[in-house]
């Protein structure tokens, strides 16, 4: 299956969305819908080139566009499908391969089924075949129409379709594999003779049969699969199917999901086996979590890294790695370039920000650790604050091995801890302290007689 191409039809407007965002930019399962386009292609085959057709709101969908191998054209006046990918002639003109044409709002797509698609197409020798899905209520989509023998002599859009043809359950996908040799050409003759005064793509069929090239539909795929985007009703019909088929795909492989219903988990997320995931937690982004971890309930982790036998409870992770060992919460926020080293542990209502917390050392309840490198054994008291920031500049603390921080104790950075160091509970450190220092800094207690 040599020189494959592909063209995302992603020009739409989306107005029934109501969004200043372009509708393929909308996301579902944590993921752009037209990144799901592009990660099913992907990963289905090994593509020679992609090709976008944008539209409205193109510079935010060029931008995105960025982070994959993709080139881009513009379709300016909204006619039709096919003329949105008559667009893209210049970029694949004189090109021999095979063209997969897709949607770029359809997230629901697997790569198994444009597979499937790739391989029928080839094998039957086909100029062109359709993708076609077997639906209980075909409304809204185009018919496949066969003739006697059984081969497909044309799609007929639901208004302009017959009586005898609405009844039709074979519905076209709006997915395509095209001879890029015959393409072009059968394009060129598309008119726009219909009650909207578009270019329909579907056209091509009945003039690559006319011209007596080979066309067909196969039905490869679930109702479920082909559906479209187009309004935030269908945005969460999609999220929900993305989110149960990924329950269920980490289910399969060894994940303890307590209650499916209540978890929520994007499509890019990795969990390791025998970990287990408990209600309402919400699990986004590109993270990585390993094996044997207790992950919620009432948990949110976003792009992060979580090693092995990690326990966390209540808690909030942005952006961070977690080692193995670690416990974290209740009710603790770990946030952005935050790395925890093996075993330590976070309690209750604490917040670690671009820090190091080095390995078997504890921040208890109610502290703060920001803009730190905290060592070896280290024991963070409770309510404990790091004054990392003076109004205008952030500034670094230093906490060396097996330093003991009492209770209750403001350190003010820029400020070094020297190694076994001993701060009373209540004190304020303005200064370096070196190591091996029992140090105090608060003014000395005064007892009066009480006036009557």
């Amino acid at each position: 299956m040599n020189n494959i191409y592909s063209v995302i039809l992603g020009a739409g407007e989306g107005t029934r969305m109501k969004s200043c965002l372009p509708k393929v930019l909308h996301k579902v399962a944590g993921k752009e819908l037209i990144s799901h386009v592009i990660d099913c292609l992907n990963s289905a085959v090994k593509m020679q080139k992609l090709v976008v057709v944008v539209g409205s709101g193109s510079d935010l969908v060029i931008e995105h566009l960025k982070k994959y191998n993709a080139d881009y054209v513009f379709q300016k006046e909204r006619l039709g499908s096919a003329h949105a990918l008559l667009q893209a002639k210049n970029k694949l003109k004189n090109l021999d391969g095979n063209l997969i044409v897709m949607c770029g709002d359809t997230p629901l797509v697997q790569s198994k089924t444009i597979k499937d698609l790739l391989k029928y197409h080839t094998k039957n020798k086909n100029n062109a075949t359709v993708l076609s899905g077997i639906v209980q209520n075909p409304f809204g989509y185009g018919r496949i129409v066969r003739d006697s023998k059984g081969a497909v002599s044309c799609i007929v859009e639901e208004k302009s379709a017959t009586n005898e043809q609405k009844a039709i359950k074979e519905i076209n996908s709006g997915i395509y594999c095209f001879d890029l040799k015959v393409l072009w050409k059968a394009l060129s003759k598309v008119d726009n003779k219909n009650s909207k005064k578009e270019y329909y793509l579907t056209d091509v069929i009945e003039i690559l049969n006319k011209g007596g090239y080979k066309t067909d539909a196969v039905a490869l795929t679930t109702e479920e699969e082909i559906l479209g985007v187009n309004d935030r009703k269908q945005l969460a019909v999609a999220e929900d199917i993305l989110r149960t088929r990924k329950n269920n795909e980490l289910m399969a492989n060894g994940v303890t999901i307590v209650d499916p219903k209540t978890t929520y988990i994007d499509s890019d997320v990795v969990i390791e086996q025998d970990t287990v995931i408990k209600p309402n937690t919400f699990i986004e982004g590109k993270t990585k979590i390993g094996k044997n971890c207790v992950i919620g309930p009432d948990t949110t982790i976003t792009d992060s890294v979580i090693k092995e036998n990690v326990f966390i409870t209540y808690s909030y992770i942005e952006e961070s790695e977690i080692e193995n060992g670690v416990k974290i919460g209740p009710f603790a926020h770990i946030r952005p370039k935050s790395l925890l080293k093996e075993n330590v542990k976070v309690g209750n209502f604490s917040e670690v920000k671009k820090s190091v917390v080095g390995y078997g050392s504890k921040v208890n309840h109610l502290s703060y650790i920001g803009d730190a490198t905290v060592g070896k054994n280290v024991n963070i008291g409770a309510g404990t604050i790091t004054c990392n920031y003076d109004g205008k500049n952030k500034f670094q603390t230093v906490i060396q091995d097996d330093v003991f921080v009492g209770s209750n104790v403001n350190l003010v950075a820029p400020v070094n801890i020297g190694k076994k160091v001993l701060i009373a509970a209540g004190s304020t450190i303005t200064d370096n302290v070196s190591p091996n220092k029992l140090t105090i800094a608060r003014a000395r207690q005064i007892v009066k007689v009480r006036k009557k």
